[in-house]
């Protein structure tokens, strides 16, 4: 007899579950309203003194210990193999775990140190997670669809099934990192929440009233309560940008053809880890193994600029000069996304830096066409992944389901052209701030936020006007953690007249009581492969907030 799509996904869910060893089971889970913060002090509580010292490092002091030999792969492995299993038992955030192919991959490493005397590469012993939808040899990828458990992306015959290894994977373990679990996603990856009928929803460890944020929810909520030190995500609408905000994580959404893998880039806990991941993997050189990718190796004369930009002397033509753009115009943020922006600007302009009123084309245009190219076939593909197991659609992504059309070769075409024009005229009316500044300079970048909210709600993700824009126009944003919600503070503006139901739904999911604690961040946006000076302003903008 066949076995339901429920029965499918229960057998999955279990096997993750059983993954996890037994001495690392919590056997109370408390509820949400028991603890609704389930980092710092009460994830430390399962972890030894030397676990959390390990865990609570960076991704750079980690290699810093690990390619000098002072910490061990195996022990560095070991420890974050532990801080993930509680973070997946709390938040539902892992799809896969082969922790003993990490711990064998970690002792040859350790071999490999005490045989010559050196690292294999930069990131000799570093573990690095990753979102379900890289393929690594032995281990399953299902996306979160049930339809794919046990084949290669829905297929069966292909030779590839837990075989075949994406190229980011390769030159992972080129440079010495060790790979040890794959996170969740949502299942289509197109929702700000992580929801699937595999695992379930998975939650915000800092707020577990709230999503961790997608479609990389699962590297968020890792990384956030810091199962992880650095993993990978993509975001072709937001998705890097979203769970690095909603989890207090620094984040990059490089310029397609950057890295690796369309909308591949970092998230980890602070912007020097991002910068060594992307060196690194630029190190190897990806764009002889993949056409897609630009030859632009890390420019170290653009970090350089930057930093003698900010050490400069001069209140006009030496330093930076920024764009803020606290709303779209379209949906208001919340209290304190709007805090955040302000703490932001007040600590740059206290610096002597230059900070304008952004006032660009109209966003609106540019997220109402960049959104067409997400129907292109009718949800033909999504409808294709769920009729394998004849799984629901959830409701984040049920829209999908009542897509009927597909745009023919000249409809597509008219697209690309009008957004090829939208960028255009963004593009002049970047190059128009020169007149505008007193550096002389056009602006540097773009101070704005990621969502209307800290987090969503579940149910409650109803706006990506703030991500898509930079995903319409290929900008390059990293985002930065600044504060956290106090309610006290970040009430309601209860005089506020909503302009549409978008922005009445985004005004009405704020409550200061739910959201308390929850992380706050930004993202700090600059034109085109600007990757290198992006990082740099972000390290520099976390630095004076105290992040």
């Amino acid at each position: 007899m066949a076995i339901s799509w429920q029965g499918i996904a229960k057998q999955k869910r279990e096997s993750i579950l059983a993954a996890i060893p037994a001495e690392w089971r919590i056997e109370n889970i408390p509820s949400v309203e028991d603890k609704r913060d389930v980092t710092g002090a009460y994830i430390r509580s399962f972890l030894s003194e030397s676990e959390v010292e390990i865990t609570e490092t960076d991704a750079v002091k980690i290699v810093e210990k690990t390619t000098s030999g002072q910490w061990k792969a195996v022990d560095v492995t070991r420890a974050f193999c532990h801080r993930a299993s509680l973070a997946h038992q709390l938040l539902n955030c892992l799809h896969e775990i082969f922790f003993d192919a990490a711990l064998e991959s970690a002792h040859a490493l350790d071999d490999y140190f005490h045989k010559y005397g050196k690292p294999i590469g930069p990131l000799h012993g570093l573990p690095v997670s990753l979102k379900d939808q890289l393929h690594i040899k032995d281990v399953e990828t299902t996306m979160g669809y049930v339809g794919w458990i046990g084949t290669f992306e829905g297929k069966t015959g292909t030779g590839k099934e837990k075989v075949y290894e994406s190229e980011m994977v390769k030159e992972l373990r080129n440079l010495g990192a060790v790979m040890y679990c794959k996170t969740s996603v949502p299942h289509t990856l197109m929702s700000g929440e992580t929801v699937n009928n595999i695992i379930g929803y998975t939650l915000n460890p800092k707020n577990r009233n709230l999503t961790a944020g997608g479609s990389s929810g699962g590297e968020g909520a890792l990384i956030g309560i810091r199962g992880s030190p650095v993993g990978f995500g993509t975001d072709i609408g937001g998705s890097i940008r979203i769970p690095a905000a909603f989890n207090g994580l620094y984040g990059l959404r490089p310029s397609v053809g950057r890295l690796p893998y369309e909308g591949m880039g970092p998230l980890a806990t602070t912007a020097g880890s991002l910068r060594l991941l992307v060196k690194a993997i630029l190190s190897q050189q990806p764009w002889l193994h993949d056409p897609l990718v630009h030859e632009i190796p890390w420019r170290e004369s653009h970090e350089q600029e930057i930093q003698s930009l900010i050490r400069s002397e001069s209140s006009s033509s030496g330093k930076l000069c920024f764009g803020v753009m606290a709303t779209d115009g379209i949906v208001k943020p919340s209290p304190p996304i709007l805090r955040a922006i302000d703490i932001v600007v007040k600590a740059l302009r206290s610096q002597g830096h230059e900070v304008i009123e952004w006032q660009p084309p109209f966003h609106g245009d540019i997220v109402e066409e960049a959104a067409k190219t997400w129907d292109f076939d009718g949800g033909a593909d999504i409808k294709g992944a769920f009729s394998l197991s004849n799984e629901p659609m959830s409701q984040q992504v049920a829209n999908f389901e009542k897509l009927d059309k597909q745009y023919s070769a000249a409809e597509i075409a008219a697209v690309n052209v009008r957004l090829r024009q939208l960028k255009k005229d963004y593009l002049e009316y970047w190059n128009s701030t020169a007149k505008l500044s007193r550096t002389g300079r056009c602006v540097d970048a773009v101070v704005c936020p990621v969502a209307p909210w800290p987090a969503a709600r579940p149910q409650w993700f109803a706006y990506y006007g703030y991500s898509l824009w930079v995903n319409a126009l290929d900008y390059t944003s990293v985002v930065v953690p600044v504060t956290e919600v106090d309610k006290k503070i970040d009430t309601v503006d209860a005089g506020y007249e909503p302009t549409d139901e978008r922005d009445k739904s985004c005004y009405e999911s704020y409550d200061p009581e739910i959201y308390d604690g929850a992380h706050v961040s930004v993202q700090i946006v600059g034109r085109r492969l600007q990757e290198e000076k992006m990082l740099g302003i972000a390290e520099y903008v976390g630095g004076l907030i105290g992040k």
